[in-house]
């Protein structure tokens, strides 16, 4: 059998092919040559041809007997030579420092060097597939086209990344006499292992030495001082740079004054880790010093890491600072590139005794406004009163300016109808001063002023598809920044520590115009949205929410019509009513109720009002409040002052301010929201 099976093969020995083919026929080459030449000689002398004639024949029969006498073993020398290069080959791969594998497209090892052998089998077990050395690796790791797939791994310890390539059959089709059709269905791949511990050991080790670049700032500097004698205000500045230096040396830090109440800061990334644990102790370890002074020193932190250079962290560490001072201070906010983290936050934010920053801002509102054509004021969803009594002093605003202006409102609940009717069918006020997102995206061009009044999210705006139209942008606001922020403002005035966005437009309105007369449905809307975020000003007020306030009665705001506008129907006393009788108490401190929403159209302000009322237990220190509105979940969150509610929402993907917080839950039932709130909750007692 084997006689007859090399003997097939030698019937079917292949051509010769290439240049060895053009070296091994060179004799027969020749004897073209001494054809031609034997002719000439023909013609010159025709005994002379007959003789050369006669050698020539006899050349080329010993050329063509020695070509096809020696075709056969040339062959079976190239093919010993060929298996012994491949063993060679073979050999050279089995030895190979690089641990190396073929298998298949079901992960099947076909073959694999020793080196490859010494790492995979050394745990004791004899795997024949790589996903059972592997998990990492599946069927979608394996690559579709030429390039080649990499996976990390971890294997016994240690890391590796694994290359996997396709080994393509397009040139080898005719040895294995396969066609298309086959060739598509036979797939190899080699697997290379390259052992790469060492590398990201040094390349956390590199990390660890980089540079974190920080910002300190003082909240309440001169307030503080103000609060002491004054022979002891040398004092108190030198006991809280001891604190802030000790701070900074004992993590090997440099700690650089650049103003009076503000530092530089830089230290290795390598503390980070244990600055995050410790929750940033500087912030309380700096409210501990008292020399007399009635008001504690808070400090505000801003960090940027994980820049490409050192001016790309400094960066970082400013726009940290930014969103540090918009929340109110008292806190530590991590940037790295888009990623950032808070820490603290958790006092009350001082009211700032100075108008100067509001006068500044009125000013340069006017300016805004006194040279655009047209003013469109927005604010969020589901506008509430604050949201509504800011956009009517907008609108006063443009009007003294001589500028046509209109609000964009879509959905008007019950709780803001009594307000709104105010306006309609009254010749003091334009027919389009409410009007829809469709008639804004009409009617907004490049010489528009948009103005965005009670939120800083474009997400949480009425409607998000004007912001990115809009060339011109100002954000009035009074609640804490969070990550997601209008970006893209000509003017940002974010103030955390105003009780509502009406009692900062009623401060820009007393700076905006000597001559603007306000009207006193003007001022009753704008003195109801400080009302109702306030609850009656018994939350966040300080003197300047009284000025305001003051501001708008001696202007005709009347708190007997406010009053009446707000009195709630029967549906929504019951609303209240029961979520409160059905209020559970969790951890012993926090009231969790549910809202019904099948009595009333505006079950969010029910549920904002019954956490209020919730507060009023005693023993509660915070209150949270879930109704179900048009598929999605609302949650009011309400406490007095022994919690940061802000931060629990921020955690739900909400936020607010440290008393008066929400979030908002898509695709979540109440049932399962309920659950993800004291989640949040537990963490919370559990990282005090």
């Amino acid at each position: 059998m084997r006689r007859l099976i090399q003997k097939e093969e030698n019937d079917k020995i292949p051509p010769l092919k290439g240049s060895f083919r053009e070296y091994m026929s060179w004799p027969l080459v020749l004897a073209a040559l001494l054809i031609v030449m034997n002719l000439v000689i023909y013609i010159v002398d025709m005994k002379a041809g007959t003789i050369m004639t006669v050698f020539v024949t006899i050349y080329i029969a010993i050329a063509a007997s020695i070509f096809q006498y020696y075709r056969k073993q040339l062959h079976s020398d190239l093919m010993n030579y060929a298996s012994n290069y491949a063993q060679l080959q073979k050999r050279l791969l089995d030895n190979m420092a690089i641990p190396y594998a073929m298998a298949d497209n079901a992960g099947r090892i076909a073959w694999s060097n020793k080196e490859f052998q010494k790492i995979t089998e050394q745990d004791g077990r004899g795997h024949r597939t790589l996903n059972a050395i592997f998990p990492e690796v599946t069927s979608r790791s394996y690559p579709r086209g030429s390039e080649d797939s990499i996976v990390h791994v971890v294997f016994c310890g240690r890391n590796y990344q694994l290359a996997i390539r396709k080994i393509l059959f397009s040139d080898v089709k005719d040895m294995l006499r396969l066609n298309d059709q086959e060739l598509t269905k036979v797939s190899m791949y080699a697997i290379y292992l390259f052992d790469e511990t060492e590398i990201l050991y040094y390349q956390k080790e590199i990390e660890k030495e980089r540079m974190v670049t920080g910002l300190i700032y003082m909240d309440n500097y001169e307030e503080a001082l103000n609060s002491v004698e004054e022979v002891r205000r040398s004092l108190l500045v030198a006991l809280i740079d001891r604190k802030i230096n000790k701070y900074v040396n004992r993590y090997g830090g440099i700690l650089k004054k650049i103003e009076k109440d503000k530092y530089f800061v830089v230290f290795k990334q390598k503390h980070l880790e244990e600055l995050k644990e410790e929750r940033f102790s500087l912030l309380e370890d700096v409210k501990t010093v008292n020399i007399g002074n009635e008001m504690s020193i808070t400090l505000s932190i801003g960090l940027g890491v994980g820049g490409d250079t050192y001016p790309r962290n400094y960066d970082y560490a400013r726009s940290a600072m930014d969103m540090a001072l918009g929340r109110g201070g008292d806190q530590v906010v991590l940037k790295e590139k888009d990623n950032i983290t808070y820490y603290g936050g958790k006092t009350p934010t001082q009211e700032k005794n100075t108008r100067v920053r509001a006068r500044v801002k009125a000013h340069a509102l006017r300016e805004l406004i006194e040279t655009k054509e047209d003013v469109i004021i927005m604010g969020h969803h589901m506008s509430d009163a604050d949201c509504i009594g800011a956009a009517i002093g907008i609108y006063r605003a443009a009007k003294t300016s001589a500028k046509h202006a209109s609000i964009v409102i879509q959905n008007v609940t019950n709780n803001v109808k009594p307000l709104m009717e105010r306006y309609c069918n009254t010749p003091e006020y334009d027919e389009d001063l409410f009007i829809t997102r469709e008639e804004a995206l009409k009617r907004i061009h490049p010489n528009t002023l948009l103005v965005v009044v009670d939120t800083n999210r474009p997400g949480y705006t009425e409607s998000p598809e004007l912001l990115s139209c809009a060339q011109n942008i100002v954000v009035l606001d009074h609640h804490r920044q969070t990550r997601e922020v209008i970006d893209n403002a000509l003017l940002s005035y974010v103030e955390p520590y105003a009780s509502s966005t009406c009692e900062m437009v009623a401060e820009i309105l007393q700076y905006y115009s000597e001559d603007i007369r306000i009207k006193s449905g003007d001022a009753d809307a704008i003195y109801a949205g400080m009302v109702v975020d306030t609850n009656n000003f018994l939350n966040k007020t300080g003197v300047r929410t009284f000025e305001a306030a003051a501001f708008l009665r001696r202007n005709g705001a009347d708190v007997t019509r406010v009053r009446k506008m707000f009195r709630d129907n029967m549906n929504d006393y019951k609303a209240k009513a029961e979520a409160v009788r059905n209020a559970e108490v969790f951890e012993s401190c926090y009231a969790i109720s549910i809202c019904p929403n099948d009595t009333n159209d505006s079950p969010t302000v029910i549920a904002a009002q019954a956490a209020n009322e919730l507060l009023g237990i005693q023993g509660i220190k915070a209150s949270f409040v879930l109704t179900d509105y048009k598929n999605q979940i609302y949650i009011s969150a309400r406490s007095i002052d022994e919690m940061n509610v802000q931060v629990i929402m921020e955690r739900l993907g909400g936020g607010g301010h440290l008393a008066i917080a929400g979030a908002q839950l898509k695709g979540v039932t109440i049932e399962e929201a309920v659950a993800r709130l004291k989640e949040v909750l537990r963490d919370s007692i559990n990282n005090r």
